[in-house]
């Protein structure tokens, strides 16, 4: 029996040794040789469009071998974030560069093959010698952040230390793969009401907002902040509105059609700003005009503005937050070259937070909340591992809402379910919100 298949009937830790790990593994990656095929068009440039089904592969790559403080998984099912669309299009930079630049320390990274994906669930299947609180055997979601232990300021926060790294975009052998190589201090353990595909794709997005709202280094929000939020029903903002409503907080979800704001309603989030009637926010006209209809239905401006469209909406967000009130921005999706009219910022005392990720704490704290139910999955569609490229570009080209998961070992949807009375508690129609 290969080591796949031990996974995949539910083999014993003891069987599960027995299996041989294999010198192969299938893998969605993208190739060194294939840099420069997009041209050198910037991002954003009309009329260029960089298919990520052109560049991301499916097939195999080589098994590495594992570090002291590192173990393998067996991945179920993993999910697509944007910057796997981003290492599709190679940009801003090729990923190739941070492969390069982490092969200086460890070799087994700087391949010609870059396999993708921050997020997964799994089984352990081989763990190395160092690590001591996981086993053969046990059922995790991983987290992102790739991170030195042994760097002091990641004991006080790892998002500030100096080899921080995103699993799976500056690192190989990431999650859309049917093995996934991580350290110890990423794994956390797998909600278990939850099935393969639907744990899988939470932790990258789910973290971040927790950072962003919740945790002591983003924005803070208290009981009664109204916080605007774009892209509600995205992979970001989806679970940044459950988390406001679940903090006591007022989520004002901007969409961009009506389907998506009918989602937004059946979430609990009862102001909704459609973006299409402000499509063109690149000036304080429009600015004025956008911020007047969030007036118009909470009564005043909001406290926070949960940012990570960045350059399309960016002064728009420094516009609209309220005097003392403040922008938390943890990406750039439609450009990183912001602009903004500084005189809101300084003349009313606002705040620009800068936040990536989530530390390992803020991570298992937003785990907790969905194995206990309080933040349900957002996603919404799933594609086989054959089709990575068609789920990228169903998140490249927006046509999604939530989260897009992919299947990796799992045989089909719905499977890896433990806690079925858990899970008739919460309901089929939370859970599955975003699929129907």
């Amino acid at each position: 029996m290969t080591l796949a298949q031990a996974v995949i009937e539910g083999a014993d830790p003891e069987e599960l040794l027995r299996a041989e790990v294999p010198p192969v593994y299938r893998a969605a990656h993208i190739r060194r040789e294939e840099v420069g095929m997009f041209g050198r068009a910037p991002h954003g440039t009309m009329g260029v469009d960089k298919d990520v089904r052109r560049s991301l592969h499916v097939g195999e790559v080589p098994m590495p071998e594992l570090a002291p403080d590192e173990v393998l998984v067996a991945v179920m099912a993993s999910a697509i974030n944007f910057n796997t669309v981003w290492s599709a299009m190679f940009e801003p930079i090729p990923t190739f560069a941070f492969l390069e630049r982490l092969g200086r320390s460890d070799p087994r990274h700087d391949l010609d093959t870059h396999v993708l994906g921050s997020d997964a669930s799994g089984v352990v299947v081989r763990k190395g010698a160092a690590v001591r609180q996981w086993h053969v055997g046990d059922r995790v979601v991983t987290s992102p952040a790739y991170v030195d232990s042994e760097d002091p300021v990641a004991h006080h926060d790892s998002m500030l230390a100096a080899d921080l790294r995103a699993w799976g975009f500056e690192t190989n052998f990431g999650g859309l793969a049917e093995f996934a190589v991580v350290k110890a201090t990423q794994l956390l353990p797998k909600p278990r009401h939850l099935s393969w595909e639907e744990a899988a794709c939470n932790m990258l997005c789910a973290s971040t907002a927790y950072r962003m709202l919740v945790g002591e280094h983003g924005s803070r929000m208290k009981q009664g902040d109204v916080v605007l939020l774009w892209g509600a029903t995205g992979g970001l903002g989806a679970y940044g509105v459950q988390l406001v409503r679940n903090g006591g907080g007022i989520p004002v979800g901007v969409v961009s059609s009506r389907e998506k704001a009918e989602l937004l309603r059946g979430m609990g989030c009862e102001y909704v700003v459609d973006r299409t009637d402000f499509e063109h926010l690149d000036d304080e006209k429009a600015w004025r005009r956008f911020g007047a209809e969030v007036r118009r239905q909470v009564g005043e401006d909001p406290a926070i503005v949960f940012e990570h469209t960045g350059r399309e909406t960016f002064g728009a967000s420094v516009y609209v937050a309220k005097k003392g009130g403040s922008v938390v921005t943890c990406g750039s999706s439609s450009g990183f070259d912001h602009a903004y009219d500084n005189r809101h910022l300084w003349m009313k005392l606002k705040r620009i937070i800068g936040s990536h990720g989530a530390n390992y704490q803020e991570c298992a704290e937003v785990n907790r909340l969905i194995a206990l139910g309080a933040i349900h999955p957002t996603l919404s569609r799933v594609y086989p591992l054959e089709r990575a490229a068609d789920a990228a570009r169903a998140v490249q080209t927006n046509e999604h809402v939530g989260k897009v998961g992919v299947l990796c070992l799992a045989q089909g949807e719905d499977l890896g379910i433990e806690d079925h009375a858990l899970r008739e508690r919460i309901g089929e129609d939370r859970l599955r919100l975003f699929r129907s």
